[in-house]
């Protein structure tokens, strides 16, 4: 089972899947260790065709691949697993559409509690934020660092998202972060080599 640690890249809104794959193949150049697609605006069928695309890149790349929100997409893609938020099934009936094998990721924002509850229930990973301001979610709960430390006592890998970049991951990483969740620092570049440079700048952070 994959345990996330590194870079975690999360693909931004983007209706055009080739250049969607053009970018998610030049982060994972730079480092990316994990690929989540999240596609917010997207209907039924360009998710499906764009999780499907995205598989197939990181199945090539030895690279891990999770779908946000939607556990029969990242099941009929063959996705490495689901990440799921407040919103979405719970962590059983994601596991009865992906299967024991997959892994399941939740959001847990800024509440340890919530995080306890779902590792009980078979969760794989926590995720906690946002921890800085975010472009992608601008009303984003703030979440402290300190809950980065105390995840750890739950025993399973810790993620860290919100506004994540560069210049601020390391205190993350310090605190107890195994990955960073990075959407806008690594895909918002102009350039293939501007990806991967970003991403690189990122990884290279976990080094050692």
């Amino acid at each position: 089972m994959y345990l996330p640690r590194g870079l975690y890249a999360i693909t931004p809104d983007e209706d055009d899947t080739a250049h969607l794959a053009l970018k998610v193949e030049a982060a994972i150049a730079g480092g990316a260790t994990a690929i989540q697609y999240r596609n917010k605006r997207a209907d039924a069928g360009l998710r499906r065709a764009q999780a499907h695309e995205l598989a197939a890149i990181c199945e090539r790349l030895a690279t891990f691949f999770i779908v946000n929100d939607d556990a029969a997409v990242a099941h009929e893609a063959g996705a490495d697993g689901v990440h799921i938020g407040e919103h979405d099934p719970d962590v059983a009936a994601a596991r009865a559409i992906v299967g024991d094998a997959a892994v399941i990721g939740v959001s847990c924002y800024d509440d340890i509690a919530r995080a306890r509850r779902l590792v009980a229930q078979g969760a794989d990973y926590v995720a906690f934020g946002s921890f800085f301001a975010s472009t992608v979610k601008p009303g984003a709960r703030h979440a402290d660092p300190s809950l980065l430390s105390a995840a750890k006592a739950l025993g399973v890998p810790v993620v860290a998202i919100g506004g994540i970049t560069a210049h601020n991951a390391r205190t993350l990483i310090e605190a107890g972060a195994d990955a960073v969740a990075v959407i806008s620092d690594v895909f918002a570049r102009d350039t293939r080599e501007d990806i991967v440079r970003a991403a690189s700048a990122i990884a290279g952070l976990f080094e050692g």
